[in-house]
């Protein structure tokens, strides 16, 4: 029997949260947060799996994103405003923890609730993005760049050049991605490749080139059908189109802010259950070759790592690896 997905919001006095849901409410919690630029949608393949596991499996539109509340600010869009999010989304459900899975963005999100509410953190799991790296701003990943294939000279910024251009054109990359919201999905929603191993990720060419797509329009290549369907890619625009990509975009535009915040808990190990899903092909998040994961094995006493074959966004390119990882852990979680 098929577990079906359904549609829900929460709302506090100072935020409102859409999100998907699969399973019992009465059930343990496993409450996913999905990254740039996505949607409550990115875990479509995760939650009807892990509801079948005994779990209530909750997705929701992080801020700035889908159905949950915008704002005009990009102070607005730091991780202490996200993580106060999860919590009061955490306590509309009346439980007092959850096990927490994130990718992208929504990964520092995860880890920062790990950092700050571990008493909130049944466990945590990431995709691509390490512990103690994205959520204390440049001081936690501008150090791990691979120098060998990111001279200092040529890339100041490593392959994180594009976050450097957000920065200093925030304007100009915005107005790119609003100009046609359906291509830069297809654009970026693409299986990973052992072609680009030892190479520059894309994303490291964004300062030379005066933004993302060469600097001029998004270009229309053909949808990457692995990755992501025509009408799941029609849903995504349509959000970004309502949207814009201001508030999608505004979180990068907070690394000090978050840098001050992690800092505010001097206790950064973590003590529970960890598990971490390396994308083979993940040239921008690498974690293969670099040191990027280093201090996530120094910080976290019950770490579990795995390898999956795939790019970035890996729990659509590869959604049953990413399951069957998350089976056999939650198994020993549980």
């Amino acid at each position: 029997m098929s577990i079906e997905i359904d549609s829900d919001t929460f709302s506090s006095p100072r935020h409102t949260t859409h999100y998907l849901h699969a399973g019992d409410a009465a059930n343990p919690l496993v409450i996913f947060v999905h990254g740039w630029p996505e949607l409550s949608l990115s875990w479509r393949h995760q939650l009807p799996f892990v509801a079948g596991l005994g779990y209530h499996a909750v997705a929701p539109d992080m801020r700035g994103y889908g159905r949950s509340s915008l704002y005009s600010r990009h102070e607005d869009y730091a991780l202490r405003e996200i993580v106060q999010d999860m919590l009061e989304l955490l306590d509309s459900f009346g439980q007092p923890q959850a096990i927490w899975v994130g990718h992208d963005w929504g990964s520092p999100v995860v880890w920062s609730l790990a950092r700050h509410h571990a008493d909130r953190c049944r466990a945590v799991a990431s995709l691509c993005v390490p512990y103690d790296t994205l959520e204390r701003g440049w001081a936690g990943f501008l150090p791990h760049v691979d120098r060998s294939i990111y001279p200092e000279d040529d890339f100041p910024a490593g392959q994180w050049e594009y976050m450097r251009f957000y920065e200093e054109q925030f304007q100009k990359a915005t107005a790119t991605f609003d100009s046609a919201p359906d291509k830069v999905i297809k654009a970026l929603f693409r299986a990973g490749s052992p072609e680009g191993q030892g190479l520059p990720s894309a994303t490291a060419h964004m300062r030379h080139a005066n933004g993302w797509f060469g600097g001029g329009e998004v270009p229309d290549v053909p949808r990457d059908g692995g990755v992501i369907s025509e009408s799941d890619l029609q849903t995504y625009a349509r959000h970004l189109l309502e949207n814009s990509f201001f508030g999608p975009d505004s979180w990068y535009m907070n690394h000090a802010a978050n840098a001050v915040y992690a800092a505010e808990t001097p206790e950064d190990r973590l003590d529970m259950p960890v598990l971490f899903l390396h994308g083979r092909y993940d040239y921008t998040v690498e974690t293969m070759t670099s040191t990027l994961a280093e201090p996530m094995r120094r910080k976290c006493s019950h770490l579990t790592e795995h390898i999956i074959d795939s790019g970035h966004w890996m729990a659509q390119e590869q959604p049953d690896a990413v399951n069957d990882r998350l089976s056999e852990w939650l198994a020993a979680v549980h």
